[in-house]
């Protein structure tokens, strides 16, 4: 697929780590879904870090509308799903966890949104009226509690930022990649943040299935490491704050600095 054909194409990445057992079913189940929609599409696995077979799993799919991609060592889901972003050609690009604790139709429904609403941005909610989910109530309390204060920090309208399913217009992303610095779970609210910053502000949300008791790497991690998980978002989000009230970096006048900063993350060997 070449930039010269890119009318009406969705770009959907895809983050994968230590995917091996499920990415084939994954990739087959999202480009089933793909294939139903009147857009032409492509879609870009991104490996982050080569921990387990998960590339050569990815890799055995024989589709041309499949791309696998990657790199050597583990850098996190935001720095993961950038990467794949840079490397699309679509109108409009997407992204979706792998793991399937989302079915992949919401990405059908996101797409119907951002057209109904001529969005920016669309994210898949959890607290769309709806959305159908299963979700264990602890979980619940801390998403909820995270998006109380994103709201009081970013003044977003949306109830839910973390669900692993959000659809953009290119020149959103054209506009916001080279100035992100988050690697990993904050990398959401930075992107919106960025975008909102930047007057990007037609940000509206789609329902979704999700279930929350599958074997994904989230879903199946340790109470220990789910834990460390929410320091680190949570940390990640005030740095975005501070980076975003206090320094002013993602504004323009600092263009030099960001774009630097996003050379140096680049420096991978892609796969």
């Amino acid at each position: 697929m070449t930039k010269e054909n890119n009318k009406h194409v969705l770009s959907v990445v895809i983050p994968v780590y230590k995917q091996e057992k499920t990415i084939g079913r994954d990739l087959k189940r999202i480009e089933e879904v793909l294939q139903k929609t009147r857009y032409d599409y492509e879609i870009i696995a991104v490996i982050d870090g080569r921990m387990d077979n998960s590339e050569e799993e990815a890799k055995k799919i024989t589709s041309k509308k499949i791309k696998v991609t990657g790199y050597e060592y583990n850098h996190g889901k935001g720095y993961a799903v950038r990467f794949g972003m840079a490397r699309t050609v679509g109108d409009y690009v997407a992204f979706i966890d792998s793991g399937m604790d989302l079915n992949p139709r919401g990405l059908t429904m996101a797409l119907e949104h951002l057209e109904w609403y001529n969005a920016d941005i669309i994210v898949g909610s959890k607290r769309h009226p709806v959305s159908k989910v299963n979700y264990p109530f602890h979980r619940r309390v801390i998403s909820f509690g995270y998006q109380v204060i994103i709201h009081l920090l970013f003044g977003f309208k949306i109830t839910d930022t973390q669900v692993g399913l959000k659809i953009y217009r290119r020149e959103v992303l054209e506009k916001v990649l080279p100035r992100l610095l988050v690697k990993q779970f904050a990398f959401d609210v930075e992107i919106l943040a960025v975008a909102h910053r930047l007057g990007f502000k037609r940000i509206y949300e789609a329902p979704v299935e999700l279930d929350f008791t599958g074997k994904s790497s989230v879903s199946s991690m340790t109470t220990m490491d789910f834990w460390r998980l929410i320091f680190k978002t949570f940390m990640d989000t005030l740095a975005i704050f501070y980076r975003l009230r206090i320094l002013h970096y993602y504004d323009d006048h600092n263009q030099r600095k960001w774009r630097y900063d996003e050379d140096l993350a680049m420096r991978v060997n892609v796969g």
